[in-house]
């Protein structure tokens, strides 16, 4: 990937002992990874400078533990997906999946296809716009720190099929969050709600989710929900 003239590379630290762990024969292609989080991600402005020093523990692991909660062959819709966190971790650590980065800004979706072809996952596949234009439903919908929960429940639950996941990455706070906007999720189409934890064992803080499920949608299908039927 061409990086913006005048931007010296920066060097991200080796991958911790969790990372073996989670990627395991495909550590390399985490490393690839985080190279480029730290060199393009940074000069498109998609990474700031300060989080090269982190990127391993704070973002690429932080995101890729969150794999244990998606099925296997799952179809992943990934809403606001910015530097691939978690859309392309969670494509590298399960190549099983079928994965969609949904990124309404254009800098970012090009930044998004670049990085997809240097790391060969070609079950990785890019689109530009914001999540209530794209026409996709998956069995799995995910976002981090996009925005808050009541918001992100009406944007997720037309991307997701009926009995689909819900996976928002969210921060220590995310009790009180669900507890704030769990009747705006339910009414948005979410059930079950839980907050669950990943990487437990692995990674110090783990990583926060909260977790919902897709209630069947009742009302006459029609235009677009149709045509997804």
């Amino acid at each position: 990937m061409a990086k913006d003239v005048g931007e010296a590379p920066r060097t991200p630290p080796p991958p911790p002992p969790a990372a073996e762990e989670v990627f395991e024969d495909l550590l390399p292609l985490a490393e690839r990874f985080v190279e480029l989080l730290a060199d393009t991600g940074v000069s498109h402005g998609l990474i700031g400078p300060r989080e090269v020093d982190r990127l391993w523990e704070r973002h690429v692991l932080n995101c890729a533990v969150v794999a244990e909660f998606i099925p296997e062959d799952a179809e992943v819709v990934d809403v606001g997906s910015g530097a691939g966190l978690p859309g392309l971790a969670l494509a590298i650590a399960r190549p099983d999946v079928t994965m969609h980065l949904v990124e309404p800004m254009a800098r970012r979706t090009d930044w998004l296809s670049l990085a997809a072809e240097d790391l060969g996952l070609p079950h990785v596949h890019v689109h530009r716009g914001r999540a209530e234009e794209v026409d996709l439903q998956g069995d799995v919908v995910t976002a981090r720190a996009v925005s808050k929960l009541s918001t992100l429940g009406r944007w997720m639950a037309p991307l997701a099929r009926d009995g689909a996941v819900m996976l928002a990455l969210k921060g220590a706070s995310a009790e009180d969050e669900l507890a704030r906007d769990r009747q705006a999720t339910m009414r948005a189409g979410w059930r079950d709600l839980e907050v669950v934890h990943a990487g437990v064992g692995l990674l110090d803080p783990v990583t926060t989710v909260i977790r919902g499920v897709r209630a069947p949608d009742r009302r006459p299908a029609t235009g677009r929900r149709a045509r997804r039927r």
